[in-house]
């Protein structure tokens, strides 16, 4: 099957478009209604190089959304909901009240409902949270797992070690991932590939050669003391009998592995590092990866965010689902396949809910929903700049600009592009005010995007403006283009210029290829 990515509400796609009993494993990382609004950060070249765009809103507030899916709940919508969802559920509204909180764990109600029925039998599933909402979402996990025949396997502990200090409380140092199958003793768990290595004290311990050099230890009744033998080789007859027996080094598993997890958040100088604010190490990915699949397994993930569980499933071999409501993340998701598995990696991906004509571009344009309220613009953005500009979501001076980008002007400093989108009625005055705010933020270049087709006099102003020539283009560019959605959409128009991140990723390239060819000159 071809990996699926998809763009928009993972309620609505997994409803519509994942199969009943479909995945091996699923893990999510949801918000966990911390009541914050989380930003992206972007290590950019230039006076903007800690520009912020906001990634996702973790603030829920009871609204006609949260009544809709109280109302399926209640009602039964389909026959998808078990008595002890409704009656769990029923019992929070008089406990909590139609407040944020509720609305939160209605929402992950609807969705671990679905998430439940695309599971295959033996199946496992993998919530991440924190204390912020656990206790409440372990009765849910319980109403919807366990009541049909499901079972709940672990709470598993991540520690990590750092952020949160305070000195009014204990600080903060985990994360909780609750694990379920689907099916009571019907689910996959590879417990010796995710067991711990032996300790050093441990090995020693197998301290026993035999006549094919293999290294064990005796273990039963009657075990020797090593005082005994006179030789590594010489262990009594008396001593092989029933009651004891070898173990081997070379086929023992190892630790068997406990509840807690300790691995470090990812650092500022990671490699790894995306910048996304919820970003988890592909090495707690890789663990719950390859304890509850095996090669072939089809992964899910319906809240992907910066694709860890994407890209690791990509690597182990996995196929994947991956959905997530912003073009942010999906933008972020294919950048970053890209860049560790190369171009070809597209290519298996199906890509779902992204606009691929007018009519669905103009509909995303349209949508009022607070969710996805700056989609259209991100997705303008980021299609038509190939996942290469960031987006703005800064207020005050900025306001207007919708993304930003830099290429190498020559001047041994990085020349600033800004980038607009409308999508309502546009006029000459708008390529006028880009103007000004290409002046005000010293942008050498402008470029503006429009849904609906620009009047003359717009196409005459931003003539007007001029060209740019730099010895790094092949022909000069209109200081402000201005581009159409159809043109995005039907003619494929991308941005056609070199920027500096590209040209520093270039560079790192070619210094890894030399320093390799230096190794392999050097060993040889």
């Amino acid at each position: 099957m071809n990996n699926q990515l998809f763009y928009g509400d993972n309620l609505e796609v997994l409803r519509r478009h994942i199969k009943d009993e479909s995945v091996d494993l699923c893990y999510i990382d949801p918000p966990f209604n911390s009541k914050r609004n989380y930003n992206q950060i972007y290590n950019n070249i230039g006076k903007e190089d800690r520009a912020q765009a906001q990634a996702f809103i973790d603030t829920w507030t009871w609204d006609d959304l949260a009544n809709i899916g109280l109302a399926e709940i209640k009602e039964n919508y389909y026959g998808k909901f078990t008595a002890q969802v409704i009656a769990l559920i029923s019992g929070l509204e008089a406990v909590l009240g139609k407040g944020s909180l509720f609305a939160y764990l209605v929402n992950m109600t609807l969705r671990i409902t679905e998430i439940h029925r695309v599971l295959k039998p033996t199946g496992s599933f993998y919530l991440h949270c924190d204390p912020s909402a656990s206790h409440y979402l372990k009765l849910v996990l319980d109403a919807i797992f366990c009541s049909q025949g499901g079972d709940f396997l672990n709470e598993i502990i991540w520690c990590y070690g750092e952020r949160c200090l305070s000195k009014r409380y204990f600080n903060k140092k985990h994360d909780v991932i609750f694990l379920y199958s689907k099916l009571t003793n019907n689910h996959i768990f590879n417990y010796q590939i995710v067991a711990d290595e032996y300790s050093e004290s441990t090995k020693k311990k197998f301290r026993y050669i035999d006549e094919n050099n293999r290294r064990f230890r005796l273990r039963g009744r009657n075990v020797p003391e090593a005082g005994n033998l006179r030789r590594k080789t010489d262990i009594p007859l008396k001593y092989e009998c029933e009651f004891t027996y070898r173990q081997y080094l070379d086929e023992s598993d190892g630790v068997l592995a406990k509840d807690w997890i300790e691995l470090p958040f990812i650092n500022q100088m990671s490699r790894e590092r995306l910048g996304y604010p919820t970003q988890k190490p592909e090495a707690l990915l890789e663990k719950i990866i390859k304890a509850s699949s095996n090669e072939g397994d089809v992964i899910l993930d319906a809240f992907c965010g910066c694709g860890t569980t994407i890209a690791v499933a990509e690597r182990l071999n996995r196929p994947w689902i991956g959905i997530d409501i912003t073009y942010q993340s999906i933008s972020l998701i294919l950048k970053r396949l890209e860049d560790s598995f190369g171009k070809g990696v597209l290519d298996k991906i199906t890509l779902n809910g992204i606009p691929k004509d007018m009519e669905s571009a103009t509909a995303l344009a349209l949508k009022k929903d607070d969710r996805t309220r700056k989609e259209f613009e991100k997705w303008a953005v980021l299609t038509y700049t190939n996942n290469r500009a960031t987006i703005n979501d800064k207020k005050g001076a900025d306001k207007g600009i919708d993304g930003i980008a830099f290429f190498d002007g020559g001047e041994d400093k990085p020349e600033k592009i800004i980038i607009q989108v409308k999508s309502g009625n546009v006029k000459s005055g708008d390529i006028r005010d880009l103007q000004g705010t290409m002046s005000l933020n010293e942008a050498s270049l402008g470029i503006f995007i429009t849904l609906k087709k620009p009047t003359k006099a717009m196409i005459t102003t931003a003539k007007e403006a001029g060209i740019y020539q730099s010895k790094f283009m092949n022909k000069p560019v209109d200081k402000i283009s201005i581009v159409t959605i159809k043109e995005i959409i039907e003619e494929q128009k991308r941005l056609d210029i070199r920027l500096v991140l590209e040209v520093l990723k270039s560079a790192e390239k070619q210094k890894e290829t030399l320093d390799n060819q230096v190794k392999i000159n050097f060993d040889n």
